[in-house]
């Protein structure tokens, strides 16, 4: 007999393990904003950054990633350079773009005040082009 006054919950274990953990990829929606952000940077020829590296020493963040990071917080609002490096953190989002990888706040200032400074301008019309090629604009 079914038992009306029995408050009856769905399982509940925070600690409980995975034995293959989820993808990012399966938990970012499709049309999600994120993966437009991704995609329009991937189309972008980014070799007026690149050439702003030098060769030798150790190894640094892609410019590529960086950008997208940027971008997308800027999308939602994130300009401080403190709270995108809390994001890579603590936002999937921002996880799924960088491929969890995590510059730090110095990383990224350093990345827009002196590699992206002089070239925004030409990243930006890059970017108007591919959206009106596309249709969007």
């Amino acid at each position: 007999m079914y038992n009306k006054s029995k408050v009856v919950f769905k399982d509940y274990n925070p600690k409980q393990n995975f034995l293959l953990p989820p993808s990012l990829e399966e938990l970012i929606e499709e049309n999600h904003p994120v993966r437009t952000v991704s995609d329009v940077i991937d189309g972008l020829d980014l070799q007026c950054l690149i050439k702003n590296y030098k060769p030798g020493g150790t190894s640094s963040y892609h410019p590529r990633m960086l950008l997208k990071v940027l971008v997308y917080g800027y999308l939602c609002n994130i300009f401080s350079s403190r709270r995108l490096e809390e994001a890579l953190k603590q936002n999937i989002h921002f996880m799924w773009l960088s491929g969890m990888s995590r510059p730090d706040h110095n990383t990224i200032n350093r990345f827009r005040s002196e590699r992206l400074k002089d070239e925004i301008q030409s990243i930006f019309t890059q970017v108007v082009l591919l959206l009106e090629s596309q249709g969007h604009v």
